[in-house]
């Protein structure tokens, strides 16, 4: 459906002027930087072409999954980054679909070192959800990832679990007029049951999601039981601990004038079959500078797929997918680039280490704080699944 030209000024003009300004302030590095990635998967096996409220049969989510864990490694194994990882996903589950032989499956791919677990909701499609339902929902999925999977980390290594979380209408806060979500407070309910991070945005394109501050790694400004509070926010800096989480962690949002000069394109960090990603792609994301201010050797890169959709195959598994990772490795040397290949938990980890001042190489800052435990420290753990709020 086209998106009619009023929606798509007035989408354009919320960030734009942002941009404008990160484009004067921002100053790259001049030497060598580090490149630290993250893949957020939206990962649904019950994915439905053209129905979000459809889920496919229990066997085929099941092909799906068994087909994936199977397949993914053959096509990642044999380009490393600087640490010698693999380029992982970090798939973000969906509460609401949950089944446990698939997530259990999953989570065996994840304990064999191709990524970690996260939480993913939907919600408010029907009609708007209740702050009960969504607080419910959230929570029990938190403790089975937990308890029955051995996932998720643990501040410090004590405490109750933590996550990280996207919102699988990209309504964060119901911050879409209303629409696909109908919590005000979720922001609150997310830092009650242990969200680190939101890695929701930048959303689709033309969304009216999308807030006016892009490009940016912050605390939420606003009061979290307000509708939207990371509509406005307090960029993280060298030096200073944040002490509201969950943090907003976004991923690249800017022009792209690099296919088409006469004609106005945008990066949204989304892996699309019609748009793969690619050295070109890359150039743009680094251009984005999303970095802890202080430390901008130090890019932090989180792109977003939808790899169940049987649409996108290619992008996350296929040639393209080789070709970007093969022409990455080889020629990081030659870009100046260090890559580091983490998950949300790594990646927040070293956002909260350059915070505090850390220096040298990121990569050995990827268990930090958030730290997983050892099966028999998860039993140590099963009783500590209280609702907290959590502090840095």
């Amino acid at each position: 459906m086209a998106v009619p030209f009023r929606q798509k000024l007035a989408y354009l003009s919320r960030w734009l002027p942002g941009y404008a300004w990160q484009k004067l302030t921002r100053k790259p590095s001049s030497g060598s930087v580090h490149l630290i990635f993250v893949l957020a998967d939206h990962f649904e096996p019950g994915f439905v072409r053209g129905d979000g409220n459809a889920r496919a049969p229990y066997q085929e989510q099941q092909r799906r999954m068994e087909q994936w864990c199977r397949e993914y490694p053959k096509v990642v194994d044999q380009w490393r980054d600087h640490d010698g990882r693999p380029f992982v996903h970090t798939y973000f589950y969906p509460a609401e679909q949950y089944q446990k032989g698939l997530v259990q499956q999953l989570a065996e791919h994840c304990h064999a070192g191709w990524g970690e677990i996260e939480i993913h909701l939907h919600h408010g499609t029907r009609g708007p959800d209740s702050e009960e339902n969504t607080r419910q929902v959230l929570t029990r999925f938190r403790d089975a990832l937990a308890c029955d999977h051995g996932c998720l980390s643990y501040l410090d290594g004590a405490g109750s679990p933590r996550y990280a979380f996207v919102h699988g209408n990209f309504a964060l806060a119901n911050s879409a007029a209303g629409r696909a979500c109908g919590v005000d407070a979720e922001m609150k309910i997310l830092a009650e049951t242990g969200c680190y991070a939101d890695m929701t945005l930048p959303t689709g394109i033309f969304h009216r999601a999308q807030t006016a501050k892009i490009n940016s790694l912050y605390e939420c400004a606003l009061p979290l039981e307000q509708r939207a509070p990371h509509r406005k926010g307090h960029d993280l800096r060298l030096g200073q601990r944040p002490q509201l989480f969950p943090l907003i962690v976004q991923g690249p949002l800017l022009p792209d004038v690099s296919l088409h000069p006469r004609q106005l394109g945008l990066e949204n960090a989304a892996l699309t079959g019609p748009n793969p990603a690619s050295l070109r792609r890359l150039r743009l994301w680094k251009q984005a500078a999303i970095c802890v201010q202080g430390r901008p050797d130090w890019l932090f890169i989180k792109l977003h797929c939808h790899s169940m959709d049987p649409r996108q195959e290619a992008v996350v598994r296929g040639e393209p997918a080789r070709q970007f990772l093969r022409q990455m490795v080889e020629g990081a040397s030659e870009r100046k680039e260090i890559l580091h290949f983490a998950s949300a938990r790594e990646m927040v980890n070293i956002i909260l280490a350059a915070c505090d001042g850390r220096e040298g190489d990121p990569g050995q800052y990827r268990d930090y704080r958030l730290k997983k435990l050892s099966p028999h420290q998860m039993g140590l753990q099963q009783s500590g699944t209280s609702q907290v709020i959590l502090k840095g």
